[in-house]
C-alpha cells in the first residue's frame, strides 16, 4: 500500500450525499459511532466492541458525544485542540461544520470521509475513517484544504482524536535508547496531561515510541482485558497526548509533533496528516499485537507482507570496516556452509578520494573502493551466485561526511542553518542531507538505481540512518518556510521511497537506523524488516524483541545471532545455543566472523539453521503468544507462534539461581481438542533432546495445565515445534 502523504487535491470517486444522523464504522469485531447533522460539529459517540446500537447507548447514557475533532476556536479551553491553524488575516479560530459524506468502498476497507468547512474563512477539512473487512484496524487521519488567496498556517494537526470514558485506565508505551530501545512502561492514567514525544527530527523509535497500548479496564494484562491499541504510521517528529479531565473522559491525541512544525500551506494546496491506525481488542495486549501484526502482514503495511526472510550473514560485528575481498568470500563459503541464503557486505566499501576506513568519511560516495575489492561488487556477486547464495550490501544514502567528494561539490546539499556553525554528528563529520531538496531526492534514488542497474544480482540493500538532524535549517526551502522542513524531509524521504519501490519492487530493503531508531508503521510499507537493535547480545535481545512485538509481526524483525565476549555489554560470553534459540525467534541471521568460531558454534549454528528453515513459516506468519515475560522476574521467558495447526515455543532462562522455581509454561492459542506432539528442536551440540521431545499432549492440557520444561544451567533455553 502506498503512503506518500502528498501536497496535492486529492480527487476521489466517491459517493457523496448530504445527511443528518448516526454513521456505524465497522471492522469484523469492532465499531466506531460517529454522529453529525449537516451543518452541525462531527461528533464521536463510541469505540469499542461491536455489540451495541445507537439507541443502546443513549438509552444507557453511555454516548460519549464529543468531538471527534476539537479545533482551536471551538473547543473550551480545558479540552485540548486536534486542529489549529493561523489564517492570512492573523484569525487563529476555526469553526468546522460538516458539508457532506462521503463512501469509498475497497475490496479490503471501507472509508468514510466527512468534509467540513470552517464557517468565516474559506479552509475545509476532511476526516478520514478507513475500516478493513478482514482485520480490526481503522486507519484515520485529515486533510487540509487552503482555500485563502495567501498561505496559512497550521499550528496544530494530529492525525485523530480519540475519547475514553475515565476509569482504571493504564497506558503502556516503549522506552530506551541506542543498544536498549523497545522497552514497556506502564502506569496509570491521572488528571493532567500525559504526553510523548520525539524531536530526533530523522529517526522516531530510540527513545519514545510512535505507538501505545491504552488498557481500560486496570493493569495492563496479557491475555485479558479491553485494550485500545494505537499506531501513528509517521517516521518523523511525533507527539501523542492523553489529557484526562475532572469530568468522566481521557482525550487521546495523535500526529506530527508541532514543535519548530508551524507548516505553511501555500494557497490551494492540500495537507494530508499520517495515518492513525486504532485497534480494539477484548484479548488483552497480546490482541492488540496479534491484530497488529495481521494487519501488517495481510494490509500493505509490511512490504514484505506473508514472505519469510532469507537467513543470512552480516558482515559488521565480524569485520566492521575492515572488508577486502578476500574476507568477503571467505564469508560467503562460511554463510553457504551453514546452509544460509545471504551474505550481506555492510559499511566499508566505498570512496575513491576518500576511502572508507571508518566513520569519519567517504558518506555520499557510493563508488567502490577498488584497493579494498579489486573485483568490483561484481566479482561478489558472481562470487555469490557459485555458491547458491544472494548477495546484499550496506548504504546510508541519507547522509554525507564533511571529508567527502560529494560535500566538496555540494556542501549545501546538508541542512544548515545560515551563518552558523554546523554541528557535527558520528565520527565528527556527518551530516543529513536536505531531503526537502528535490535533486538530493533525485541523488538519493539514483544511489539505489546505480547500484541495482549496475549490478542487478544484488537481492538486499541495508539501508542505514545514523544522524539526527541537528543543524535546523535549509538553503532550499524559502524563508518563509523554513519551519516546514521537519515535515518535509520525510516528505521527501516518502517520495524517493515511492520511486524505488515502483521501480524495484522485488528487492529486499532493510530499515536500520543505528539500530532500532525507525521500527515505525510510516517507513515499513516500503521496506521488508527493520533492524531491532544495533545490541545483538542474546540476554538482552529477549527484551528488546519482546517489546518489539508488542506492535511488529516477527517476519519484520531481524534477529542475528552475535558473537561473544560481547563489547556492548560489558564482553558478556553467552553460549552459542542460547545465542541461536533467541535468534530464531525472529528473521534469522548471523552477526559475527565465521573463521573465528570453534567447531561446536559451527555444528550449533549449522543445525540451527536446518532446524529454523522447518519453523521460519510458524515463526514468521504464526500468531504471537507471549506466555512469560521477562519482566516479570521469573527467571524465565517463554513466547509461541501458531500457524496452520502448527506452533514453536521459544522459552529461555533469563535469571539462574540455587533452588530455583521455574514456571509451569501454560500455551495458548492452540486447539483444545487437537492433539500435539512436541519434538525439541536446535538441541545442544552433544546432548540429547530433552524428556519431553516426542511426548503427544492435548491442547487443552497445554493450555491448563501446561508443561515443566527442564531449564538447569545458567543460560538454559529450549525450542520445540508441535504438530498435531
Amino acid at each position: 500500500m502506498k503512503r506518500l502523504f502528498i501536497l496535492f487535491f486529492a480527487m476521489y470517486s466517491l459517493s457523496v450525499f448530504a445527511w443528518e444522523g448516526k454513521v456505524t464504522i465497522t471492522t469484523p469485531n469492532t465499531q466506531l459511532l460517529i454522529h453529525a447533522t449537516e451543518g452541525g460539529d462531527l461528533r464521536m459517540d463510541y469505540y469499542g466492541p461491536r455489540v451495541c446500537t445507537d439507541q443502546e447507548l443513549r438509552d444507557a447514557g453511555c454516548a460519549l458525544n464529543s468531538s471527534a475533532l476539537p479545533a482551536f476556536g471551538t473547543v473550551d479551553m480545558v479540552q485540548l485542540p486536534a486542529i489549529q491553524i493561523q489564517h492570512a488575516d492573523g484569525d487563529l479560530n476555526l469553526e468546522l461544520r460538516v458539508k457532506d459524506m462521503e463512501i469509498k468502498d475497497e475490496n479490503d476497507s471501507r472509508t468514510y470521509v466527512f468534509t467540513m468547512e470552517d464557517k468565516l474563512q474559506p479552509v475545509s477539512v476532511k476526516v478520514f475513517y478507513k475500516a478493513y473487512r478482514n482485520v480490526d484496524i481503522i486507519e484515520t487521519w485529515t486533510e487540509i484544504y487552503n482555500g485563502e488567496k495567501r498561505s496559512v498556517t497550521l499550528k496544530r494537526y494530529d492525525s485523530g482524536h480519540l475519547v475514553i470514558r475515565q476509569g482504571d485506565v493504564w497506558i503502556s508505551h516503549l522506552h530506551g535508547d541506542w543498544a536498549a530501545e523497545a522497552e514497556p512502561t506502564m502506569e496509570k492514567l491521572s488528571s493532567g496531561v500525559k504526553t510523548i514525544s520525539n524531536t530526533d527530527g530523522a529517526r522516531n523509535s530510540h527513545l519514545d515510541a510512535p505507538e501505545v497500548m491504552l488498557s481500560l479496564d486496570g493493569i495492563p494484562q496479557e491475555n485479558s482485558g479491553d485494550v485500545i491499541g494505537a499506531a501513528l504510521c509517521w517516521s518523523g517528529n511525533f507527539e501523542l497526548r492523553v489529557n484526562t479531565l475532572l469530568k468522566k473522559e481521557h482525550h487521546f491525541y495523535a500526529g506530527i509533533n508541532p514543535q519548530a512544525s508551524e507548516y505553511v500551506l501555500d494557497p490551494k494546496q492540500t495537507f494530508a496528516t499520517p495515518r492513525l491506525a486504532l485497534t480494539y481488542s477484548t484479548e488483552g495486549m497480546g490482541g492488540v499485537s496479534r491484530t497488529f501484526h495481521r494487519w501488517a502482514r495481510t494490509c500493505g503495511m509490511l512490504h514484505r507482507g506473508m514472505n519469510t526472510g532469507d537467513i543470512l550473514l552480516n558482515s559488521w560485528e565480524g569485520l566492521y570496516f575492515d572488508i577486502n575481498e578476500e574476507r568477503m568470500i571467505q564469508m560467503m563459503d562460511d554463510i553457504a556452509s551453514f546452509g544460509g541464503e545471504l551474505f550481506v557486505m555492510d559499511d566499508g566499501w566505498f570512496g575513491n578520494k576518500y576511502p572508507r576506513r571508518n566513520d569519519s568519511s567517504s558518506l555520499g560516495d557510493w563508488v567502490v573502493d577498488a584497493r579494498k575489492l579489486p573485483g568490483g561488487i561484481k566479482a561478489l556477486t558472481d562470487a555469490a551466485r557459485q555458491r547458491g547464495i544472494k548477495f546484499g550490501i550496506w548504504i546510508e544514502p541519507e547522509a554525507v561526511n564533511t571529508k567527502s567528494e560529494l560535500f566538496e561539490k555540494h556542501p549545501e546539499w546538508a541542512l544548515q542553518a545560515k551563518g552558523r556553525q554546523l554541528k557535527l554528528g558520528r565520527g565528527g563529520t556527518q551530516l543529513v542531507l536536505d531531503m526537502t531538496n528535490p535533486k538530493v531526492q533525485d541523488f538519493v534514488f539514483n544511489v539505489v538505481d546505480e547500484l541495482l542497474t549496475l549490478y542487478p544480482e544484488i537481492a538486499y540493500i541495508k539501508w542505514d540512518a545514523n544522524a539526527s538532524i541537528q543543524n535546523y535549517g535549509s538553503t532550499y526551502m524559502p524563508a518563509d518556510k523554513q519551519s516546514n522542513i521537519y515535515v518535509d524531509y520525510h516528505l521527501g524521504l516518502l517520495k524517493v521511497l515511492e520511486r524505488v519501490r515502483a521501480k524495484y519492487p522485488d528487492i529486499v530493503i532493510q530499515d536500520c537506523a543505528s539500530g532500532g531508531g525507525r521500527a515505525n508503521y510510516g517507513l515499513l510499507p516500503y521496506f521488508d524488516e527493520f533492524w531491532a537493535s544495533d545490541n545483538t547480545d542474546a540476554l538482552q535481545r529477549v527484551y528488546i524483541q519482546w517489546g518489539t512485538s508488542y506492535f511488529f509481526p516477527a517476519n519484520a524483525m531481524a534477529c542475528h545471532i552475535n558473537h561473544c565476549p560481547y563489547g556492548n555489554t560489558g564482553g558478556r560470553i553467552i553460549p552459542i545455543k542460547f545465542r541461536c534459540d533467541v535468534a530464531m525467534s525472529g528473521r534469522l541471521g548471523i552477526e559475527l566472523q565465521p573463521k573465528d568460531m570453534t567447531e561446536e558454534e559451527r555444528q550449533q549454528c549449522t543445525r540451527c539453521i536446518a532446524d529454523y528453515k522447518q519453523l521460519r513459516n510458524i515463526v514468521q506468519n504464526g500468531e504471537l503468544y507471549r506466555l512469560i515475560s521477562p519482566y516479570e522476574r521469573k527467571g524465565v521467558s517463554a513466547l509461541m507462534y501458531n500457524h496452520s495447526g502448527k506452533a514453536a515455543l521459544f522459552v529461555y532462562k533469563v535469571e539462574n539461581f540455587y533452588n530455583q522455581s521455574i514456571p509451569r509454561i501454560r500455551l495458548a492459542g492452540l486447539n483444545p481438542d487437537a492433539t500435539y506432539t512436541l519434538t525439541e528442536k536446535n538441541v545442544r551440540v552433544g546432548q540429547r533432546p530433552c524428556s519431553l521431545n516426542g511426548k503427544r499432549f492435548s491442547g487443552r492440557f497445554l493450555m491448563e495445565v501446561g508443561i515443566e520444561v527442564p531449564l538447569r544451567e545458567d543460560y538454559a533455553s529450549r525450542v520445540f515445534e508441535l504438530d498435531s
